[in-house]
């Protein structure tokens, strides 16, 4: 018997962090919700991470996932704007881990070649894609539909990664611990 595991995709970004929630039931996708946690870009970087850190604590509380999905960091060309998304990221994977939730990791390149077919599509075709593959999906923001697509890639992939093993902690080791030890559970049906 196949059971419903709710994935949420994030996207991290220090301006706009977009999350993408959808059903995973075997094959079946269905798309459940999504949006954007923005920051204050007038406020000091540890200030505008405390706000992305309240605003995904406050889409898990929310939307209760079961597994969570984060793009891995591309290396541009600006260092400084590859270190504040590296902040922003590192929030992207705390909050999840706090919650005890088995995060997951993909590379920009994955997540466009799973969803789109091309390890190099635009963001208009990632978009396009995501509207067919959830034809209920609403979303304004571009951040919002790379969740999106970022959570479909974890539904794809998922029974290829060894979540066990890369994200268990040992039992009675941290307050997560138990809710872990539940996700992982879920996972092994």
């Amino acid at each position: 018997m196949t059971t419903d595991v709710r994935i949420l995709g994030i996207d991290p970004g220090l301006r706009r962090t977009g999350w993408g929630l959808i059903t995973a039931r075997g094959t079946k996708l269905s798309y459940l919700a999504c949006g954007v946690v923005t920051s204050d870009g007038d406020l000091p970087l540890a200030l505008r991470l405390r706000e992305l850190h309240e605003g995904l604590t406050r889409v898990l509380t929310t939307h209760a996932p079961d597994e969570v999905s984060v793009e891995e960091t591309f290396v541009n060309k600006d260092a400084q704007a590859t270190l504040k998304l590296g902040h922003a990221r590192a929030v992207a994977l705390l909050v999840p881990a706090l919650a005890g939730l088995p995060v997951a990791e993909y590379a920009a390149n994955l997540v466009k070649k799973t969803v789109a077919g091309n390890g190099h599509a635009e963001k208009v075709q990632i978009q396009a894609m995501v509207k067919f593959l959830l034809p209920k999906a609403e979303f304004k923001l571009a951040d919002a539909a790379d969740a999106l697509a970022i959570a479909i890639t974890h539904a794809s992939h998922r029974g290829a990664i060894d979540l066990d093993r890369r994200h268990a902690v040992a039992a009675g080791s941290g307050p997560g611990a138990a809710r872990i030890a539940a996700a992982l559970a879920r996972l092994d049906r």
